[in-house]
């Protein structure tokens, strides 16, 4: 197999879940699977899940119709706003629960189930509270399922509460036309950062996957990623360079190892003898399979990035093998 070896540890992740549930208490718990699952594979991690949660999150309508597909029953929440007629289409063939972010996808969508998304200081995709009432004209009480914000700097305690009072108001507002609409506005940073900002439910993104989010320190996760290179030739060094650089010492043995920054990693990062290729990096170990990633917020750390785009990258072409 010329793919690098991605190992998942499914178990890991459902304990990360478990820890979750167990933190939040009565709050319903939605489980982060875009992106294909941070890089673990969206369709195994929602199998694995689908009886620890009560939805998924995913980024984009394809995402929701692939776990639909794979048989999860859950309730799947696309977070992008539905852009044009056929992405509504597509959700209500497959169920799915689409966002509204302002009054003409109010009117896009046309009965779908939904979820309010409220812009409360992040800018990126939302309503303004101003926009609220002109959005709840537009729908039917009974498509509301649930309103929801994201806190863009869950670090900053007092940041967080600015936008938990806004939130609040929009919350009020919501529940006045749909009592049962579900509210939320922690992810894993705001499950961090205390029981106020539980509400109804909970989006857990990297924590799921055994990894904080930026400024903050975890215990009792266990990171559920492993990938390993593997091993192409070894050869004799007869003198002259190491991948696209001369050789500043003297080898005996060489082996070159499958993987390159197209698999997702990065040529800052000293892989092998600091030499990594597209597809190859060249090393002086001598093991048919090589680990080269037990750690991403560590590998991210020297790449100068977060862990969620180490762990995004690092299996995009890779076998995943999964171990339950």
């Amino acid at each position: 197999m010329q793919k690098t070896i991605s190992v998942v540890n499914l178990t890991a992740i459902r304990r990360n879940a478990q820890k979750i549930k167990s933190t939040v208490g009565r709050a319903k718990v939605f489980a982060v699977v875009k992106a294909n699952a941070y890089g673990h594979g969206a369709e195994q991690v929602a199998l694995c899940l689908q009886n620890e949660v009560y939805g998924f999150c995913v980024a984009i309508v394809e995402e929701g119709v692939k776990l639909r597909i794979c048989g999860v029953q859950n309730t799947i929440l696309v977070l992008c706003p539905p852009l044009c007629k056929y992405d509504c289409a597509r959700a209500k063939f497959y169920n799915l629960t689409v966002t509204v972010n302002s009054v003409a996808t109010a009117k896009l969508i046309n009965g779908l189930p939904c979820h309010l998304k409220i812009n409360t200081g992040m800018n990126r995709i939302g309503c303004n509270l101003s926009e609220l009432e002109k959005i709840l004209s537009v729908l039917n009480k009974n498509q509301i399922k649930g309103v929801y914000s994201h806190l863009y700097c869950a670090e900053d305690e007092n940041a967080c509460n600015e936008q938990l009072k806004i939130f609040n108001e929009a919350e009020k507002a919501v529940k006045f036309i749909n009592k049962n609409a579900l509210a939320h506005i922690a992810a894993s940073g705001g499950i961090l950062r205390g029981e106020k900002f539980f509400k109804d439910c909970v989006r857990c993104g990297i924590l799921l996957y055994g990894y904080p989010p930026n400024g903050f320190k975890i215990k009792g996760f266990t990171p559920a990623l492993k990938v390993f290179a593997r091993r192409v030739q070894a050869t004799n060094f007869i003198g002259s360079g190491v991948g696209y650089a001369k050789a500043n010492k003297n080898y005996t043995m060489l082996s070159t190892y499958r993987l390159g920054y197209a698999d997702g990693f990065f040529r800052t990062v000293p892989l092998g003898e600091n030499n990594l290729c597209m597809d190859a990096f060249i090393s002086q170990t001598n093991k048919s399979l090589l680990p080269v990633l037990n750690d991403a917020e560590k590998y991210a750390t020297t790449a100068n990035t977060i862990s969620y785009e180490i762990l995004c990258k690092a299996t995009q072409r890779s076998e995943i093998i999964y171990e339950k």
